[in-house]
């Protein structure tokens, strides 16, 4: 096993341990939990035996192991920033309603001060 493998290993292994520990924080659901064990455990898999990449290349008819490797982990990038944007584009509308629901709350808590309904008065004439 080669330096490399062992460094790469042993940061997968780190990276699947933080898993498990934001998991049992409640920071993952067991949806993310599962995904990211084998996402790791995949990793360690191909670190540990390179040659895996190579028979999932040939199954796939790539030419190379490591052109499936990239062509998965920009498959894997651009759904990632996919959804990313999704969940901006939710939080841009929660923040919305949130604000407007506010300044109208705000709105509302200054109506005494200034009825609406109330009919102006006529002016007053000078010195009277």
């Amino acid at each position: 096993m080669t330096a490399i493998q062992i460094v790469l290993i042993c940061f997968s292994v780190f990276a699947l341990s933080r898993a498990v520990g934001n998991f049992r924080r409640g920071a993952l659901s067991l949806f993310q939990l599962i995904c990211w064990t084998l996402f790791w455990a995949g990793a360690i898999v191909v670190v540990a035996l390179p040659s895996t990449t190579t028979k999932v290349a040939d199954w796939l008819g790539v030419g190379r192991g490591v052109d499936v490797a990239i062509y998965l982990a920009l498959m894997g990038l651009f759904y990632m920033v996919f959804r990313m944007f999704g969940k901006i584009d939710h939080l841009e509308r929660e923040i919305t309603r949130v604000v407007r629901a506010d300044a109208l709350r705000v709105l509302d808590d200054m109506a005494p001060l200034a009825p609406r309904d109330a009919p102006p008065e006529p002016p007053r004439a000078a010195g009277a």
